[in-house]
């Protein structure tokens, strides 16, 4: 009798599984953001929640959980519920987490399942608009001289600007005056205001600082032009061979999300990432939707493993640590 009913648990058990699976979602979803409101990251998760919402009938509500990189939020919804209705958005910061971090509350490869890749932003070297340099070369003479007093602003440790920061170090062969802020905001109005002078941060965030003429811009990161910044050589073109990096984004669930709500969200995400509102508001960001066939769990797990491996050496090399 005992072993009966224990089965018929089991059975029940799975039957409520399947049902709240199939009928998924019937309430508000909540998109975790590991960074301030109104940075890079917090605009395109906006964009891909309030056009997911359209074809999952429910909203996606945006919850900034700003911190340790990005590493407060996602150890957060690793150990939240796995029943599709809290998800994380975060970017690049997933990959170099396991390196940069001595502690860390989760596993990127064990702790998630993953919806999908969303866009890859390129990334722009900008400085304060009465920096002394007119162009990329410029800005190399100029470090040379002066690297003892060249300041460089990043939005905290682990977070894209202060990756490009390090690559661009790295790059030039050069130890500048690197200046953590608590957030891309306060380093872009520093920025603004010409105390610190130069950043490398995504197009997702420097785009409008560039065309509105608020800023100086030398380069972009990626191999070509960007759409949006045709006016803007790539870092290769402008003198700084090789240099290439991007700020890739993806939606990832806590492990033991069921896979028919990981599929729905995955179907989701690539409605949304043809929706010609998100294409136009990427656009004017400077950067695109991934293609569909990279908006799925695959491609972004597997981006994941690869980026882990390529920042692992450059992070242990620098001997940049956070606790």
């Amino acid at each position: 009798m005992r072993k009966w009913l224990l089965a018929a648990a089991g059975i029940l058990a799975l039957g409520i599984s399947g049902a709240s699976a199939q009928n998924y979602p019937t309430r508000n979803i909540t998109l975790v953001i590991p960074f301030a409101a109104g940075g890079p990251t917090d605009t395109v998760g906006r964009l891909v929640a309030e056009a997911m919402s359209k074809s999952l009938g429910q909203q996606v509500i945006i919850e900034n959980l700003a911190g340790a990189g990005g590493t407060r939020a996602a150890g957060q919804v690793a150990k939240a519920t796995p029943d599709g209705y809290t998800l994380l958005l975060h970017h690049i910061g997933m990959s170099t987490a396991p390196t940069l971090y001595r502690k860390l509350a989760y596993n990127p490869l064990n702790d998630f399942e993953y919806v999908g890749l969303v866009t890859d932003a390129p990334m722009s070297l900008i400085a304060r608009l009465n920096f002394e340099a007119k162009d990329l070369k410029g800005v190399l003479e100029y470090i040379a001289k002066n690297k003892e007093k060249t300041s460089y602003a990043n939005a905290g440790i682990g977070s894209a600007s202060h990756l490009c920061g390090m690559l661009f170090q790295a790059a030039v062969k050069q130890q500048l005056n690197t200046v953590n802020y608590n957030g891309t905001g306060p380093a872009m109005n520093d920025i603004l205001g010409g105390h610190v002078d130069l950043m490398c941060d995504q197009t997702t965030n420097t785009t409008g600082q560039i065309k509105g003429g608020k800023v100086k811009a030398f380069a972009v990161t990626t191999k070509a032009r960007v759409k949006n910044l045709p006016e803007l050589p790539t870092m290769d073109q402008a003198g700084l061979a090789g240099f290439e990096v991007a700020v890739w984004h993806g939606i990832y669930a806590p492990k033991g999300t069921p896979k028919d709500v990981v599929a729905k969200l995955t179907d989701a995400l690539q409605k949304a990432l043809k929706d010609p509102k998100v294409i136009e508001s990427f656009a004017n960001l400077g950067t695109e939707p991934v293609p569909q066939d990279q908006a799925t769990g695959a491609a972004l797990v597997a981006k994941l493993k690869t980026e882990i491996e390529k920042w692992r050496p450059l992070i242990q090399s620098a001997g940049v640590y956070a606790d």
